[in-house]
């Protein structure tokens, strides 16, 4: 995969370029101080993933991915975590907090890698929905996946990718679009690029759900109301409650 390394400091680059050492599939291409310099190389020239710092003089990591025509992949590297969810809104594929440990930089990169090679491949299709299941249509195969086994979806611009707990299947459809044909009383969006199965749900914090199996997703600011509505309001155990 080709990249990219957006850092105003030094050696913040240099850091991420060592941490490459262990990742022989990443191909760098270039290596800028600004997201304006970044913009400029990206004008003609087509990359699959970029490290971008956020906070960085003039445009920052986050208005720099709001001016991107088209997005690649995106992994943060950062100092500031509080960023973390507005940052998943704009749909990166990881959030990498400084110092970053290789052990979790190669974790991030392995996951984008395995999304690359799918999309790529252009494996997996949605067919058909039925009452308890959809299909998967795979090759000259079709596969079923029943609603039971299905954690969450997360939409990555044009394609989805559905996680069970032991499978991942990727498709060029929207989560808008997946997400309408799926069951409302099952299934339910928590942000711009995740929607949950609702009886995964095992605790909610502020900002994210956890759907067990060391399975977590955001859940977004605006979708946080209606979220509580229809999952905690009613089986909310209160002592007010009479």
């Amino acid at each position: 995969m080709n990249c990219i390394i957006i850092d105003d400091e030094p050696l913040a680059r240099e850091g991420v370029q060592l941490l490459m050492d262990d990742a022989p599939y990443l191909e760098l291409l270039g290596s800028f101080g600004s997201g304006v310099q970044a913009l400029e190389f990206l004008a003609s020239t087509e990359v699959d993933l970029i490290f971008l710092d956020i906070e960085m003089p003039g445009l920052n990591g986050l208005e720099f991915i709001k001016a991107l025509n088209h997005q690649p992949f995106i992994i943060l590297t950062t100092a500031y975590p509080e960023y973390a969810l507005e940052a998943f809104e704009l749909q990166v594929s990881d959030y990498l907090v400084k110092p970053i440990r290789k052990e979790r930089f190669l974790r991030a990169v392995l996951k984008v890698k395995e999304i690359f090679n799918l999309k790529n491949n252009e494996m997996f299709q949605v067919d058909d929905l039925e009452e308890d299941y959809i299909f998967i249509r795979h090759e000259r195969k079709f596969v079923k996946i029943f609603y039971k086994d299905i954690f969450y979806i997360n939409g990555l611009k044009d394609y989805v990718m559905i996680h069970t707990l032991d499978e991942k299947y990727i498709t060029a459809m929207n989560l808008k679009t997946i997400m309408s044909k799926l069951p409302a009383s099952i299934f339910i969006r928590t942000s711009k690029s995740y929607g949950i199965n609702l009886t995964k749900v095992q605790s909610v914090d502020v900002d994210f759900i956890d759907l067990g199996n060391k399975m977590e997703v955001p859940i977004g600011k605006s979708y946080k109301e209606d979220f509580r509505a229809r999952v905690i309001n009613d089986k909310l155990v209160d002592r007010n409650k009479s």
